[in-house]
């Protein structure tokens, strides 16, 4: 029970009662500082079956839960065509918001809630779940400690179509913006986090299913600042059982690997001098600080180990113009317990971006994943699909990193 002083908990209003609101609501049960208030969506019943769920009232519309006094954050999870106008109504009325993914799927929407988000005091946090993700935190510590900033990154996503019927909203570009703004922005969002250097152009291009014209596979090429590629590729055409997701950075001297979208296991290999070998061999009694990210709690299986090769090749290499001494090969595996860990994995990292969005709130320091980010992600999502349809390279300016 909290104590007299403690700050009060922030009340949270759902808007929408599918299947990510339910899975939201669980990931974030057990977090003191907020507690499911209300719930609206047009299915009353499904919104009742939530709301039930957490003794908190329903509403028939986004517009009347806004207005609830008890609801002090607005969760948005709806499909993506109404995430802005929504967390526009709410950070208009003083509320915070914590917004599925992606936070618009038209430019002049993404304007009007940027505005709204700079204009208003609420907080608003979008679920870019990397973000949160320790692996991706600890490939970031270890790019400032010994694998230097990647030249070079990839990411391959054979994901499944086994749910998505050819009427599912997923296929229709006005209600989801297409597959670089609904899931392709994840990954424009870890890029820009792990290269550290703002979009500066991208071409794009774009696959039609045969006898449907549902565009299923698209690819991306973004040039990060004058010196970095980025590349995206997402296709749906997979069963479930087929599924495979692969996220490479090429450091030069190293590489990493890591699977899945949702990612549980990460391979570095590292050509390294005799200071990065000792580095490397510190590695696993600091799997803790390494995986490190407020509001995750790490699982069991969660664990670092490190193999050395000494003396594996000459010391002398050179890579892109620079003279390299980098006799020893090393390989380090991080785990977050594999793949039986992934929706303990998916639910801890929702947990920390709302643990974020209540930090945020109550220092007012900005979040991980805000406004910032999310625009420049959603800006970047928007131009590669403009640029598949153009067949054409789309320059982008002052997006943030």
């Amino acid at each position: 029970m909290a104590s007299p002083s403690s700050p009060p908990v922030l009340g949270l209003g759902v808007v929408g009662a599918g299947r990510f609101a339910t899975f939201l609501c669980e990931a974030v049960a057990d977090l003191p500082d907020v507690a499911v208030r209300a719930v609206s969506d047009r299915d009353r019943e499904a919104a009742a079956v939530l709301a039930e769920a957490y003794g908190a009232r329903v509403h028939d519309t986004a517009d009347e839960l806004v207005a609830d006094p008890a609801v002090d954050v607005v969760v948005v999870a709806t499909p993506p065509a109404s995430h802005a106008a929504i967390a526009v109504r709410a950070l208009r009325s003083g509320r915070h918001v914590f917004c599925e993914k992606p936070l618009a799927t038209t430019a002049g929407d993404l304007a009007d809630l940027v505005a709204a988000a700079d204009a208003g005091p609420g907080v608003l946090v979008v679920d870019h779940v990397l973000r949160f993700n320790p692996l991706l935190a600890a490939v970031g510590r270890l790019q400032e400690e010994v694998l230097g900033a990647p030249q070079r990154f990839l990411f391959e996503n054979d994901a499944s179509d086994e749910d998505l019927d050819d009427a599912h909203w997923f296929w229709d570009a006005s209600l989801s913006g297409g597959i670089f703004v609904e899931h392709g922005v994840h990954f424009f969002d870890a890029a820009a986090m792990l290269l550290g250097r703002p979009a500066t152009a991208v071409q794009a291009t774009a696959a039609r299913r045969a006898g449907t014209g549902l565009t299923d596979l698209v690819s991306a090429t973004v040039r990060h600042g004058d010196d970095v590629l980025a590349t995206h590729t997402h296709s749906f055409t997979h069963a479930h059982r087929g599924e495979r997701q692969l996220m490479r950075l090429d450091h030069g001297a190293a590489e990493t690997r890591i699977e899945g979208w949702i990612p549980v296991d990460a391979v570095v290999d590292l050509w390294t001098d005799d200071a990065g070998v000792a580095l490397c061999g510190s590695l696993p009694a600091r799997s803790g600080e390494l995986l490190a990210v407020d509001g995750f709690r790490l699982g069991a299986g969660a664990a670092v180990t490190v193999d050395v090769r000494r003396d594996a090749d000459v010391p002398a290499a050179r890579g892109r113009g620079h003279d390299l001494h980098v006799p020893h090969h090393v390989r380090v595996h991080l785990t977050l317990g594999g793949p039986a860990a992934k929706a303990a994995v998916y639910a801890e990292s929702v947990h920390a971006a709302m643990a974020d969005l209540v930090r945020a709130v109550r220092s007012g320091t900005p979040p991980r994943s805000g406004i910032v980010t999310g625009a420049a992600a959603t800006t970047l999502a928007l131009a590669a699909t403009r640029a598949a349809d153009l067949q054409q390279t789309v320059h982008l300016s002052g997006v943030p990193s």
